[in-house]
C-alpha cells in the first residue's frame, strides 16, 4: 500500500474518486498526507445505568444505554475525564474500491488527553456517509470540543487491487454506510452473535 500525498489528495478529490462534502477551507485542510477533519453538532454519551454490564446477546437495544446531545454552533461539548462519547465528522465522507483510509487523531488533540477514535480509526473502500468517532478523555481535565473545531485527519492509501465486494456491496452486511449522525454499536447484528443467539431459540 502507498499513502496518497497531498498532491494525489488533490487529484482524487477533483476528479470526484475521493468525496469530502464539504470541504471548506482545502488549502488549510489537506496537510502534507492527510486531509483535517472537523467535529459536527452531534454527540452521544452513555447514561448511567444500573445493569452488570452491556451484552450484545441482550434485547435491549444498545441504543437505549446512550443519551443524544445537539450542541449549537459556538457551544461547547465538555468531554470530562475518563468520559467516553461517539461524535460524527461535520464532512461526509465517499471512497472508491481502490483505496482504504485511517482517521487518526490530531497532535494537537492528543497533547491535551484527548483521543478520537479509541479503535475504530479503519475506513473500508466504498465507505459513504459521516464518520463516527469514538471520543475520550484519558488526561486529569475537562475540555472543550466546539463544532467546527479540527479533530482528526484522514489518510488515505491505495490498495494493490479494488475489492471484489467493497464495502455498501449487496453481499456485505455494510451496517454503517450512509450514517448521517453518530451511530451506537450495532454489534447484535454481527453474524456470528446472531447465529449464536438462533441456536439458543
Amino acid at each position: 500500500m502507498a499513502i496518497l500525498s497531498d498532491k494525489d489528495i488533490k487529484k482524487h478529490i477533483q476528479s470526484g474518486k475521493i468525496v469530502i462534502d464539504p470541504l471548506k477551507e482545502p488549502e488549510r485542510q489537506i496537510q502534507p498526507s492527510s486531509v483535517d477533519l472537523r467535529i459536527g453538532n452531534e454527540f452521544k454519551g452513555f447514561k448511567i445505568i444500573r445493569k452488570p454490564c452491556i451484552d450484545p446477546m441482550d434485547e435491549s437495544d444498545i441504543e437505549s444505554y446512550m443519551e443524544s446531545f445537539y450542541i449549537d454552533d459556538g457551544e461547547p461539548f465538555i468531554i470530562h475525564p475518563g468520559e467516553f462519547a461517539l461524535a460524527t465528522t461535520y464532512e461526509t465522507i465517499e471512497l472508491p474500491d481502490n483505496l482504504v483510509a485511517r482517521v487518526e487523531g490530531r497532535s494537537s488533540m492528543g497533547r491535551l488527553g484527548i483521543t478520537m477514535h479509541v479503535t475504530a480509526g479503519y475506513i473500508d473502500p466504498g465507505f459513504r456517509g459521516k464518520i463516527t468517532l469514538e471520543i475520550s478523555n484519558i488526561g486529569k481535565m475537562p475540555v472543550a470540543l466546539y463544532t467546527g473545531q479540527r479533530v482528526c485527519q484522514i489518510v488515505f492509501e491505495t490498495m494493490t487491487t479494488p475489492a471484489d465486494r467493497p464495502y455498501g456491496h449487496p453481499e456485505r452486511d455494510s451496517k454503517y454506510m450512509n450514517q448521517e449522525r453518530p451511530v451506537t454499536s450495532k454489534i447484535k447484528h454481527d453474524y456470528e452473535l446472531v447465529r449464536r443467539k438462533n441456536n439458543k431459540l
